[in-house]
């Protein structure tokens, strides 16, 4: 029976969802009985802010939307934005005979159900309904087979969120107070931003080391062909019978790990190069074994946010937001797993195709089965794959842009999970051959030949090292028999240095905590997303550098919080909450011993607890008490070298040598897109030496004020100094006279006539026939003349001073251009968008510099540059953009609505000027209440993972 007719006789019933698109789709498959509405996300939350915690509750809870002394009870409030929706829901489920709560099955999408249950109060009979995939035949599967909410789920969910609210709203004030205001931790983003911080200390400690070796290319003296080459090019590997150093070979002090390794510099390899020129070369060995290579499992989260970074160039938050719409609209599986499983009905779809895409050959006897799964997993899914019993290929889908190509990629990837191993050969020759000078050198080469490409056919999983070799790439070696001639073609002496380690990406990253077993795989994106929001972190393409103040913030968390940064701490947290979900263990006594400390004993106190390795959590309230040992100065300050100190300070990183007030004191500030591992004492020499504060330019003939150039926050500039005494506050304030340098000055060339001129602007042009003055002026976008409320842009900041009235007038004459101006030569070139097959340019915007390929624009992040920025890096913006969809415009049409009320409250204001002393006191409190609130919701920021 179809769920229509069961309603028709049993009434309506209204489902709840997440997401709109999610709504609309099930909806198409319900039929009319049912109303569909959407949550849109979560309806309740712990209070962002104090101003939203209700009156009755004071104290630490009104700071923390947590009773920690009343076992750690949380304070939920309904989300200010989210009224209006749980207003219509409540008037929704008034009408309606059933409810019916079909939000995601993980931990998250059963908090969500239970907090509408918790608002909503209904009277009429709930039934959880939970469904992998959004397909006619799971909905309606799952609307006859519904299950009671899971409240170990909930309990589990609501622990880690009460966790989290406690990590950061006690630890992010630290931070405020002794490295910079407005800062935030968290229980895994301060854990992410530590692993990237240690990788670039590792780079910054590396010591580079120069190594040689010879590459020889050898003939067979035939002729050769595809199949049977006529030469072969291998690497020296020892002489004799010692083994030639490679990078591999060096630590990261430049020093080699072992004194058995003959380490080659250029005049040894040259001269050995030279002594080979004539030497008979025979081959000594050839080794084949058989190759066989299984297919990968299918996608997990983590998995395919690493490929889609490896072959797509989406960052994990894009990979995650495309995904979404995916799985909304019923292309895909749930995409928040942990699992490599395949139901039957999903292994028989993907057998399905690949005999009729591929041919029965390559289709094994037996169904494949991935039954590996993270330790700590949690989401009870499928891995993600497409959705339904038979799979469409991505040209049936309808697709297009960055959703085509990620559907194409979980198509491939699941139909290749069923495919045939590849299989082949691989082959690796010696040759060796003694020298002029009586040395014996061995050289290696290696092949690999494929005779069966298998699952290669239809996928091949890309590489975090763009270096590194995939696995459906051929080497073929002539074929050669032990004892063959060889001919030295060519013996090349080359050189090479070994290289810090690299960076993270987002993808290696991921690929990083998931194998620490730090943190949930479905909150991967949004971590990388906060670390990048908060400054901590920045991109150079697809690298992840640190900024100098994740240093300050990493080292006083490793000092003073060591525990609360401690990798396996970390992991081992994930395991204590997965056994209070699966009720092995109980909340409240873990988030005691977590806060407070109680029920385990500390020798040395809170402070030792916070670094200890004893069985205990510590007691995370006395720890952030008692800051009185932290030195803010301390933490934030790195040695340079040269007595050269780098320092995070509240306004920024800079530079400085000497006693602050001191004569030798130095001081310079450090370009935001600097890189740690760059900051060499030459560079910092360079910085420090850099003229900088005020430059005197000379006297105004005029006024005889002095004028002076210098270079501010928002760029370089010209002003005067007004004599001592003159007022600078009140009615009979004077303002001293200031201009920008325009763009083709510097602080180093500009001259007292220059700064005098820009002084002089706003510049009269003159009038027009009906009397109107017409000035010149330099705005922030430019320079522009202006007639009464007419602007009108000039061409060059050089026309201020030289443009004349009948020219003014001439442009005056002409139409005003609406929209957008004529259009800029682009900064920079990129290259063809994969995605949309069009150029991509860097331009020249309003809010700065941007990407565009002519459809959609993406500004550049604080970590980007013009001069830096990759291809894969405009791709990836845009990416991106696209996946966010375009920029709501509910919120105007909502500022519009409430303007009225501003205009009556301002008279209302006015009206009341007999009560001004107790409007005063009043407001006074007012704005004391509102800082508090501002500083608490600036914490809020800080309490998710």
């Amino acid at each position: 029976m179809s769920p229509t007719s069961e309603t028709a006789q049993g009434g309506r019933r209204l489902v709840i969802v997440e997401s709109p698109a999610k709504a609309k789709t099930i909806k198409g498959y319900l039929g009319p009985g049912y109303v569909v509405e959407a949550s849109v996300g979560h309806i309740r939350d712990l209070p962002n802010g104090a101003a939203e915690v209700p009156e009755k509750y004071t104290g630490e809870v009104r700071r923390l939307g947590v009773d920690v002394e009343h076992d750690f009870q949380p304070v939920y409030v309904v989300n200010a934005d989210k009224k209006a929706q749980v207003k219509k829901l409540k008037d929704l489920l008034r009408d309606s005979d059933e409810l019916f709560l079909a939000t995601d099955e993980d931990r998250e999408g059963e908090a969500i159900a239970w907090h509408l249950l918790e608002v909503l109060k209904p009277k009429v009979p709930v039934k959880r309904m939970v469904f992998h995939e959004i397909t006619k035949d799971a909905i309606r599967a799952a609307v006859a087979n519904p299950r009671d909410l899971n409240q170990r789920m909930v309990d589990a969910q609501e622990t880690r969120r009460i966790l989290d609210r406690l990590y950061g709203y006690e630890v992010s004030p630290v931070l405020w107070k002794k490295v910079m205001p407005r800062l935030s931790a968290g229980r895994v983003q301060s854990v992410a931003t530590r692993l990237v911080v240690e990788r670039e200390r590792e780079r910054m400690a590396f010591r580079s080391a120069e190594y040689w070796d010879l590459t020889g290319t050898f003939g067979t003296g035939r002729a050769g062909d595809p199949s049977d080459p006529s030469s072969l090019v291998a690497r020296l590997t020892t002489v004799d019978g010692r083994r030639v150093a490679q990078g591999r070979d060096f630590d990261s002090l430049g020093q080699l790990k072992s004194a058995n390794t003959l380490h080659l510099d250029e005049a040894n390899a040259r001269a050995l190069a030279a002594a080979l020129e004539n030497t008979r070369f025979s081959v000594r060995s050839v080794e084949s074994k058989p190759y066989r290579r299984s297919p990968y499992a299918p996608f997990r989260t983590t998995t395919l946010q690493q490929e889609a970074s490896r072959k797509l160039g989406f960052g994990a938050k894009a990979t995650m937001q495309i995904a979404q719409k995916l799985y909304e609209n019923g292309f895909i599986t749930y995409m928040r797993t942990d699992s490599t499983t395949l139901s039957d009905t999903a292994v028989a779809a993907a057998r399905a195709q690949v005999t009729q895409l591929y041919g029965a050959d390559y289709l094994p006897e037996r169904p494949r089965t991935y039954a590996g799964k993270v330790k700590n997993a949690q989401e009870a899914h499928e891995a993600i794959r497409p959705s339904g019993d038979r799979f469409r290929t991505p040209a049936e889908t309808g697709l297009s842009g960055d959703q085509f190509r990620l559907y194409e990629l979980i198509w491939k990837r699941t139909v290749a999970s069923q495919m045939k191993d590849a299989t082949g050969n691989s082959v690796t020759v010696r040759i060796g051959g003694t020298a002029a000078d009586g040395r014996d050198a061995e050289f290696s080469a290696s092949g690999k030949t494929i005779t069966f490409h298998g699952f290669l056919k239809a996928y091949v999983e890309g590489a975090d090292d763009p270096n590194a070799e995939l696995d459906d790439r051929e080497r073929r070696l002539p074929q050669v028999s032990e004892g063959d001639p060889l001919t030295a073609e060519e013996i090349r002496a080359d050189g090479h240095s070994t290289k810090p380690p690299a960076r993270y990406t987002e993808a290696s990253l991921v690929k990083e905590l998931e194998e620490r077993e730090i943190g949930r795989p479905s909150t991967y994106a949004s971590i990388i997303g906060t670390i990048l929001d908060r400054g901590y972190v920045f991109k150079k393409g697809t690298a992840l550098v640190p900024s100098f103040l994740s240093f300050a913030v990493v080292n006083l968390l490793e000092k003073h919080f060591g525990r609360l940064v401690d990798y396996d701490f970390t992991a081992k947290m994930e395991d204590d909450l997965d056994r209070i979900a699966r009720g092995e263990a109980q909340a409240v006594p873990w988030l005691r011993r977590f806060y407070f400390g109680e029920g385990a004993a500390v020798a040395g106190g809170a402070a030792d607890a916070g670094n200890g390795d004893g069985d205990h959590l510590g007691g995370l309230k006395e720890l952030v008490t008692d800051l009185g040992a932290i030195d803010a100065r301390e933490v934030s300050s790195f040695p340079v070298g040269s007595g050269i100190v780098l320092r995070v300070g509240r306004y920024g990183p800079y530079i400085e040598r000497g006693e602050k007030d001191s004569e030798n004191h130095q001081r310079a500030d450090i370009p935001e897109d600097l890189a740690p591992d760059e900051l060499s004492v030459e560079l910092a020499e360079e910085l420090l030496a850099k003229p900088s504060g005020d430059f005197e330019l000379g006297t105004d003939p005029v006024t005889g004020h002095q004028i002076i150039a210098k270079d501010g926050r928002y760029g370089p500039y010209v002003t005067e100094v007004l004599p001592e005494g003159t007022p600078k506050t009140g009615k009979n304030a004077v303002k001293p006279r200031t201009a920008s340098l325009f763009k083709s000055m510097s602080l180093d060339t500009v001259t007292l006539d220059d700064a005098l001129r820009l002084m002089s602007l706003p510049r009269v042009v003159g009038t027009d026939a009906e009397g109107v003055e017409i000035t010149a002026q330099n705005g922030r976008y430019g320079p522009y003349l202006k007639k009464g409320t007419d602007s009108r842009s000039l061409q060059s900041e050089e026309q201020l001073f030289t443009i004349t009235l009948e020219e003014a007038l001439a442009i005056y004459a002409q139409p005003k251009q609406r929209g957008r101006a004529a259009a800029k030569p682009p900064l920079k070139e990129l290259g063809e968008d994969p995605v949309s097959g069009k150029p991509v340019v860097v331009k020249d915007g309003r809010f700065g510099p941007y990407v565009t390929d002519g459809e959609t624009n993406a500004t550049l992040r604080s970590g980007d540059s013009v001069e830096a920025i990759t291809p894969e890096r405009g791709y990836e913006l845009l990416a991106e953009k696209r996946a966010k969809g375009p920029a709501k415009k509910t919120a105007k049409k909502a500022a519009a609505k409430k303007a009225p009320a501003k205009k009556t409250a301002a008279k209302k204001t006015a009206a009341k000027k007999t009560a001004a002393k107790k409007t005063t006191t009043a407001a006074k409190k007012t704005t004391a209440k509102k800082t508090v609130a501002k500083k608490t919701t600036t914490a809020g920021t800080a309490v998710e993972d």
